[in-house]
């Protein structure tokens, strides 16, 4: 297509498969492609966001980062959907947990995404529009998660535009039931929308907003491997 290579991705046209799993951290992408799939290739390395083409069980899959925050993954996926004609875009991340009963490790399936974003008020809708994820990934994945005896729980995530917030109110979010924060889901949900694509985001907890339990980045980066193979199981 004339729109590719674009400015944030040097790949050309072809290079992305239809489904592209996607991380914030570009590493997370590298160890995947190394790891489980089977002659992968390097596609794009412009900013050092590492996209890799390969194969999975014999279906083509891109692997890929996409940085932090709801403007860094906003322009990666509205790319690949708009001018890359990704059809599928799964988030693999990490999420601060909100909920007592998600520990670290476990997984969470976002089926909707609040947010403190403005990044919808560009449709201009007379209202507030609910990001959700695609129901047949959504329901696919759990079922993955049931056959693997994987933990983890579906329900809404808190997109938040802040990592250090001036006044934290996790309170807020968790009296309405919001499983876990992120950075992403929102943006990734309303462009998959816009598109008429699909989109899942599978996060691993990797802190906890109650207890104050963290992970290391090489831990983020190289053991969170359930949402790998959740995420490869459905492509």
């Amino acid at each position: 297509m004339s729109n590719t290579p674009t400015p944030h991705i040097g790949a050309k046209f072809g290079d992305i498969a239809e489904t592209v799993i996607m991380a914030g951290d570009p590493l997370r992408a590298k160890f995947m492609a190394e790891n489980y799939l089977e002659n992968p290739v390097l596609v794009n390395e412009v900013r050092g966001m590492l996209g890799f083409t390969g194969t999975y069980k014999g279906k083509r899959v891109s692997v890929m980062g996409h940085g932090m925050g709801i403007p860094s993954i906003a322009i990666y996926t509205y790319e690949l959907y708009n001018f890359y004609d990704a059809k599928t875009i799964i988030r693999i991340g990490s999420a601060g947990s909100y909920h007592p009963d998600l520990k670290i490790g476990d997984l969470v399936l976002a089926m909707g995404a609040c947010t403190d974003s403005n990044f919808g008020a560009q449709y201009h809708l007379p209202g507030t529009f609910a990001p959700i994820a695609d129901f047949d990934l959504l329901r696919h994945a759990a079922e993955v998660c049931e056959e693997k005896s994987f933990r983890y729980k579906v329900g809404n995530v808190m997109s938040s535009d802040l990592f250090y917030a001036d006044i934290p109110e996790a309170d807020k979010w968790m009296k309405m039931g919001v499983l876990a924060v992120e950075m992403e889901a929102a943006a990734l949900y309303m462009n998959a929308a816009r598109a008429g694509k699909r989109a899942l985001v599978i996060c691993t907890i990797s802190d906890h907003i109650l207890t104050g339990e963290v992970t290391t980045p090489e831990q983020r980066q190289k053991t969170f491997t359930n949402m790998m193979e959740v995420a490869l199981s459905i492509a």
